[in-house]
């Protein structure tokens, strides 16, 4: 899910934030072991963790029992008369 860096993308615009002396401190003991700079290092940070929101408001993943549950929860509420929940739950389970 990982975007070209803004540069690809077009105009790069400001993004600036004060933080405790401490936290600065952290981030520049991490860029010191990985390398890069501050400023790469923290939108990276920041990106990844966008992406993590963004997924878990798209995606979630159920083992067998808890499909199960899911499956019989929209049983239970009549939702097997809406033409594409009734596609989808017929379809074979990936993981059979």
């Amino acid at each position: 899910m990982s975007e070209p860096h803004s540069s690809e993308r077009g105009k790069s615009v400001p993004l600036n934030m004060r933080v405790a002396e401490h936290r600065r401190d952290l981030i520049d003991a991490a860029v010191e072991i990985v390398g890069g700079d501050r400023t790469t290092f923290v939108l990276d940070a920041a990106c990844q963790r966008a992406e993590e929101v963004l997924l878990e408001q798209r995606l979630f993943l159920l083992d067998h029992q808890a499909f199960d549950r899911f499956a019989q929860a929209l049983e239970d509420h009549s939702i097997r008369s809406n033409a594409c929940v009734k596609k989808l739950l017929a379809r074979p389970k990936r993981w059979s």
